[in-house]
């Protein structure tokens, strides 16, 4: 009997990470796979993206929604109780043999407690990193201690998983999904992209994206992107390209902002997701990325293109000399932009020192997934690391 593999994906941009995963946990003659989407997948405002999921060729077995309409802080912690309710009524439809789970997110969060209540194994990817200014660094490290497998993405993270208290023996470095994604694509040109996207680059163009920082207040992100916004508008000559924060509380506020922005600049452009292909396109193509992204910090390096990272949002991850960071005031960004487009820094543009970060581990995923005993130990004895 073939052992049932649930995934779970919240948002197009988690999709793109899982994706070659989930074909090769379809084509394996040892496992069937089982397809959950909830999140921004099924809303019409992020353009029910759930639909990429299914022209990839995959069958959905369960939608569940969860998101409500605010995205206040009260909004998004009853949605995640909402979460908890729907996917206990899907696991126990689809009585999986293992959860797999990516990531940090609310929506991710809800999927690890129902699994845990309901005594059905999780392997998490992505575990052990470190965003000290959202609170996602609360929600990976809580899947990691509700997991039973963990698929981490460097020998650091792996060492903080192990630091939690988890058996080494299920800590598995594969790589960086993001690489291995990045691998098999092949990227749009830069004439693709404008007959895509219907716009023209001009003589240098940046990628933006700028999330909530979710243990700031609201009015801290809101003041943020202001200072973003003031030190773009500083530049000459340069195509900017925007993509919407992600369903985070107060990711509406700063999406008004952004098309506000946009609305008064022809060199402005903005999209509510670019989806995996045009994106990491535009990020092989640009001068740039911007913003407070994990994509900055992990597929750009990967691309050979320079990243301002702003903020608190993401510190705490693997970094690298294509990586600036710099704190959230126009005239700390305005003087990262003049280093991100020079010259000097251009040509110093190198991959990340980190061989980990390139591994990407899809294959080596399944084949721990397919080799598990039929009967996978539930109780997990804490790992003293002294």
């Amino acid at each position: 009997m073939k052992r049932k593999i649930c995934v779970v994906t919240g948002s197009r941009a988690e999709f793109g990470l899982l994706k070659r995963l989930m074909e090769k946990i379809q084509q394996n003659q040892q496992l069937e796979l089982q397809v959950v989407v909830t999140g921004t997948h099924l809303t019409a405002v992020y353009g029910y993206t759930y639909r990429e999921v299914e022209e990839s060729g995959f069958r959905i077995n369960k939608k569940v929604e969860m998101l409500l309409s605010a995205n206040t802080r009260t909004g998004v912690a009853k949605s995640t109780g909402l979460g908890m309710i729907s996917f206990a009524d899907a696991f126990v439809d689809l009585s999986p043999d293992l959860v797999v789970l990516l990531g940090d997110r609310f929506e991710i969060f809800s999927a690890a407690s129902a699994a845990m209540l309901l005594a059905i194994p999780i392997a998490h990817i992505h575990g052990g990193e470190s965003t000290e200014g959202a609170y996602d660094e609360a929600i990976r490290h809580s899947i990691t201690k509700m997991a039973h497998l963990h698929f981490v993405a460097a020998e650091e993270y792996r060492a903080r998983v192990i630091q939690l208290g988890e058996d080494p023996k299920r800590v598995f470095n594969v790589g960086s999904m993001a690489a291995d994604a990045i691998k098999h694509m092949p990227l749009l040109s830069k004439h693709e992209l404008e007959e895509s996207l219907q716009l023209r680059f001009d003589k240098r163009s940046l990628l933006i994206t700028f999330h909530p920082v979710t243990l700031a207040g609201e009015d801290e992100s809101e003041r943020e992107m202001h200072e973003l916004l003031k030190a773009l508008d500083t530049l000459d000559d340069t195509t900017l390209i925007f993509t919407m924060p992600n369903a985070d509380n107060g990711s509406s506020r700063l999406s008004r902002i952004v098309s506000q922005f946009v609305k008064t600049r022809i060199n402005a452009h903005s999209f509510t997701s670019l989806g995996q292909l045009r994106y990491l396109s535009c990020m092989a193509v640009v001068d740039g990325v911007v913003g407070n992204s994990s994509s900055g910090m992990i597929e750009a390096p990967i691309l050979r293109t320079g990243t301002i990272n702003i903020g608190s949002r993401q510190k705490g991850r693997i970094t690298t000399e294509s990586i600036i960071n710099c704190e959230a005031t126009a005239y700390k960004i305005e003087t990262a932009l003049k280093i991100l487009l020079s010259d000097d820094f251009r040509k110093n543009l190198t991959q990340p020192h980190s061989d980990d970060l390139h591994n990407g581990g899809s294959s080596e995923i399944v084949e721990v997934l397919a080799s598990l005993p039929s009967d996978i130990r539930l109780k997990k004895q804490f790992f003293d690391m002294r």
